[in-house]
């Protein structure tokens, strides 16, 4: 079983990537492969609604970061999205990669456990851990909790480190992955097949 991490943040190795690691790390100990994403620096285009996916076969038609995360997405069986807060919010770049990941390539995420984790120097961590959970609800994917939402605080790794609650609430989560994907592992072992999801309405607000 693995599990992939989104770094949604330029800085390859800071505070995000410390939360990240701590759950990596013990996710290991569970003997569940963990496989941290960097998302990079480089631009990154945002969704322009022009429907292309839909005929390139569930690829978006801009070839960049979230091509790869698509393809990355279909040999994982759970995820953890990390980013830090910029104003109130997640990253521009994981929003961006987001939006087009997920319209296009939803199939690659559907059903399968997701969390999200958010870093901060000190405010906008609930409204960013928010928008982050709602690509899940919206894919048929199970939300992994831990102990207290899952967010650290510290302008520096280091600091990020001291915040032993923060560190501990990256831990149970990870607990919490292993566990879930152990139990998917089991059911589908006994037979039992995950939900066929409806998809025959939508309907407008606007008639």
């Amino acid at each position: 079983m693995k599990v992939l991490l989104v770094n949604g943040s330029p800085r390859a190795k800071g505070c995000t990537y410390t939360a990240l690691s701590e759950v990596a790390r013990i996710l290991e100990q569970e003997e569940i492969e963990a496989d941290i994403f960097q998302l990079g620096t480089k631009p990154v285009q945002d969704c322009i609604a022009c429907m292309k996916c839909r005929e390139n076969g569930g690829k978006c038609v801009f070839d960049d970061v979230a091509n790869e995360l698509i393809e990355k997405a279909k040999g994982a069986d759970g995820f953890v999205f990390g980013s830090p807060v910029y104003y109130a919010h997640p990253s521009g770049r994981i929003q961006s990669v987001l939006d087009r990941a997920f319209y296009a390539g939803s199939y690659a995420f559907a059903g399968k456990p997701g969390a999200s984790v958010v870093s901060a120097r000190r405010g906008g961590t609930a409204a960013s851990f928010d928008v982050i959970n709602k690509y899940f609800g919206i894919t048929g994917m199970p939300v992994v909790s831990s102990t207290y939402w899952n967010m650290v605080y510290g302008k520096m790794p280091d600091e990020v480190r001291q915040d032993e609650e923060g560190m501990q609430t990256m831990r149970n989560l990870a607990r919490n992955m292993a566990y879930m994907l152990k139990c998917f592992e089991a059911g589908k072992k006994a037979g039992i097949e995950a939900p066929a999801m409806e998809r025959t309405h939508q309907t407008n607000f606007i008639r």
